[in-house]
């Protein structure tokens, strides 16, 4: 391990001493995140530490992924990178972000734990999925896919604003950066291109993952709490009806298409499955676990979604419930499909704990209709990213780094 883990040229560092670590909130694959205070400010801060012996040659390529992306796209539904820290040794580097009191995961585990309040009001679910939605459109115009959403991913704060955070497994989605590895995104929420082995999806596959998140924030149950790959698109068929040719032109030539035989069911059931939802919601929600990711909705297209405008109507963030903090509340009894624990036994691919909040999963699913897409493409400047900032972390990291244009950030043209 080389002594010098941070770039001598990356901007000036402070000390974690000026944080007083309160408690450990969580654990990440790449990094165990503390709640701390500011010892100057008193801000509540959420500390990272970035975990140095998973990597093979110096700083972690995900932090270095997590820090281009936080650095890039700055949005007020994407959590917010405030500086980098170190301590007394050598590899001790810490990520600073705002403290968020909880994440959708925890939180939805402690509704169903409890005797009271067991699920969001539809009014509510808009608000949040239309904050996730303005993060995600906000990412892919800048030709960035998260690649793991997921409810434990969605950070939720006292004033009501949903944060989409951990940015390990993020990427440039350019045509120039193909292929992609299939081994991302959290199991219950991961597109059917991505199950049968495409090294060539897009920014679709977290539109996937914004459905999955719509269905259980209506449900409060996942749609899919499958344990395998198989499983998982057994599931989806016996739901929404098998994928085939017919609905997914070029299905057949991906990778493990041919692994799978899908069970004869041609109906889709969603609306058995999820009566809250209006014939709105549900056109959403199937455009969203569509099959074909060129026919995926976008998330452009999601927010203008007549969803949106029919009553009830989206709550504003001010009017959003309040709840005691996770990290200050002991679990008071297993939910049916904890999130915790099937993290840490069926995530494959492995996120970056984000800014705060405990690691959990939940669901994924297929089916649905809609237009075509995109793809205007444009090249803007440097926006946010600050130079020494590229340069120190450029090429490093043992695997490259995010945007691979040497620090020019990819905006895609409205």
């Amino acid at each position: 391990m080389s002594g010098d883990v941070v770039p001598t040229y990356f901007p000036v560092l402070d000390p974690v001493s000026n944080y007083e670590k309160l408690h450990r909130i969580g654990e990440g694959t790449y990094g165990v995140v503390y709640k701390a205070r500011d010892r100057t400010t008193g801000e509540l801060v959420a500390l990272k530490r970035v975990r140095f012996d998973r990597s093979r040659d110096g700083f972690p390529v995900t932090s270095i992924r997590e820090l281009r992306v936080l650095q890039t796209c700055r949005h007020t539904n994407v959590v917010a990178l405030k500086k980098v820290v170190t301590g007394s040794q050598a590899d001790s580097v810490f990520l600073v972000f705002e403290y968020c009191d909880h994440d959708l995961g925890r939180l939805l585990d402690s509704m169903s734990g409890s005797s009271g309040r067991r699920s969001f009001s539809m009014s509510e679910v808009k608000c949040l999925i239309r904050q996730l939605l303005e993060a995600v459109s906000f990412l892919h115009d800048h030709w960035v896919v998260h690649r793991d959403i997921k409810l434990s991913n969605l950070l939720y704060t006292h004033t009501g604003h949903l944060k989409l955070c951990d940015f390990g497994l993020a990427r440039s989605f350019a045509p120039f950066v193909t292929p992609m590895t299939p081994n991302v995104v959290t199991l219950w929420y991961r597109a059917p291109e991505v199950l049968l082995g495409s090294e060539e999806y897009d920014e679709s596959i977290d539109m996937w993952s914004c459905g999955a998140v719509l269905a259980e924030l209506v449900s409060g149950e996942p749609l899919f709490p499958a344990t395998s790959e198989g499983e998982c698109l057994n599931m989806m068929a016996n739901l929404l009806g098998p994928p085939s040719e017919r609905i997914w032109p070029g299905m057949s030539k991906l990778p493990n298409a041919g692994k799978f035989v899908f069970p004869d069911q041609p109906y889709n059931f969603l609306r058995r499955q999820l009566p809250q939802l209006s014939d709105q919601g549900l056109h959403l929600l199937n455009s969203m676990l569509t099959y074909d990711p060129d026919r995926r909705i976008t998330a452009r297209q999601a927010l203008r979604h007549e969803f949106f405008r029919e009553k009830p109507y989206p709550k504003q963030p001010a009017d959003m419930p309040t709840f005691p903090s996770s990290h200050e509340v002991p679990r008071t009894g297993a939910a049916p499909h904890n999130r915790h624990h099937y993290h840490h036994h069926h995530h494959h691919g492995g996120g970056a704990g984000g800014g705060a909040g405990s690691k959990r999963t939940r669901s994924e699913a297929a089916g649905g209709l809609l237009d075509t897409k995109r793809h205007a493409r444009g090249v803007g400047g440097g926006g946010d990213l600050d130079e020494r900032f590229g340069a120190a972390f450029g090429g490093g990291g043992g695997g490259g780094s995010l945007l691979d244009g040497g620090g020019v950030q990819l905006v895609r043209q409205r």
